[in-house]
């Protein structure tokens, strides 16, 4: 894959999800063979509601929603 992949992981102050998601999508990655700018960011119920978050975890990659499924608010 030439372009580059930037992936976004956005979480609630309270989520717990985050070892586990840095654990998969490593090894995602590895397995794939794809290189790729990974961030993690933690915001507040307000943030998330200003970017139009649906749930916790969000995941972007190249700007376009992965995750959530349509589920519910962010908090």
């Amino acid at each position: 894959m030439s372009e580059r992949v930037k992936i976004e992981v956005y979480m609630n102050m309270s989520c717990t999800s985050e070892p586990k998601l840095r654990e998969n999508i490593a090894k995602a990655l590895e397995l794939e063979g794809v290189e790729a700018e990974v961030i993690y960011k933690r915001l507040s119920a307000e943030e998330a509601e200003k970017l139009g978050f649906k749930g916790s975890p969000t995941i972007l990659i190249n700007g376009e929603e992965l995750q959530p499924l349509p589920m519910g608010n962010f908090t």
